[in-house]
């Protein structure tokens, strides 16, 4: 095994002298990451709706926000990546960016062709300040608490458009829950094939694509929830969102063992 020795070959390189490398907040993007954040929208989609129809709806946006609260500040206190918490912060960001899209809507009346460019033009705002304070929109850079800030800011943000977006093209353009979950299937492929067969930068295809997500598994999940009547499968959002939620946890226990292996690896 190789020693790190200083030039005159007997005394050891100070210890401080080594590169230091940053600690990323966030996950590596794999077909793993994609799958479970299909699988959180969904969950947050039907929680939500579960929630704002089985209690007061001023009560479960109340409950929404302490949980999404809660979560973020248990990631915000985290020093590295721990799946289980990150996961945990997504999920909760889900159901309350549903009910943030949702007050538009039902509680205020403003249509969903409206509340989707509201929230285009919100999300654009955080990435154009984002950009201009950081100059680096790149996931892989979350490594100071501000970036941190912006990341999940920008997450929020892509949630609520989601919803909205769903809701415009299942309900306004009467396409239902199923024909916008194939629309969104479709539309998720864009970026991606963009990226592998066109050049498109990684910056772009990546953020393009994490929007889609949100209609897409918010759009399945609705039409496996709601009743034949509304186009669905009538399985209840109540049993949707525990389905959806038992899969979660069992895909980011298999991350978080794959990161116990791979620091196992690494100490060895």
């Amino acid at each position: 095994m190789l020693e790190d020795f200083s030039p005159d070959r007997t005394m050891p390189a100070p210890v401080d002298a080594r590169p230091r490398t940053l600690v990323s907040k966030v996950p590596e993007i794999t077909a793993l990451f994609w799958i479970i954040k299909v699988l959180t929208t969904g969950m947050g989609e039907t929680t939500s709706d579960y929630l704002a129809h089985t209690l007061d709806p001023v009560i479960a946006v109340g409950i929404g926000a302490l949980c999404f609260a809660g979560a973020l500040a248990l990631q915000f206190c985290v020093k590295r990546y721990i799946p289980w918490v990150y996961w945990l912060a997504v999920a909760m960001v889900s159901v309350f960016g549903t009910m943030a899209a949702d007050v538009l809507h039902v509680g205020l009346g403003v249509p969903y062709l409206v509340s989707t460019i509201f929230y285009a033009a919100v999300l654009a705002a955080v990435f154009l300040l984002w950009h201009r304070m950081e100059r680096n929109l790149s996931i892989h850079s979350i490594h100071t608490p501000r970036r941190e800030m912006f990341y999940w800011a920008a997450v929020l943000a892509t949630f609520a458009l989601g919803t909205a977006a769903g809701d415009l093209t299942a309900v306004t353009l009467h396409l239902g829950y199923l024909g916008s979950g194939v629309l969104f299937a479709v539309v998720i492929a864009i970026p991606a094939l963009a990226y592998w067969k066109f050049g498109l930068r990684a910056i772009p295809a990546f953020w393009a694509a994490y929007i889609v997500t949100r209609p897409l598994g918010a759009s399945f999940a609705d039409w496996m929830g709601v009743s034949h009547e509304r186009g669905g499968l009538d399985w209840g959002t109540a049993q949707v969102s525990i389905g959806w939620a038992a899969a979660i946890a069992v895909l980011v226990a298999v991350l978080a063992a794959k990161q116990r292996r791979r620091a196992g690896v690494q100490e060895a």
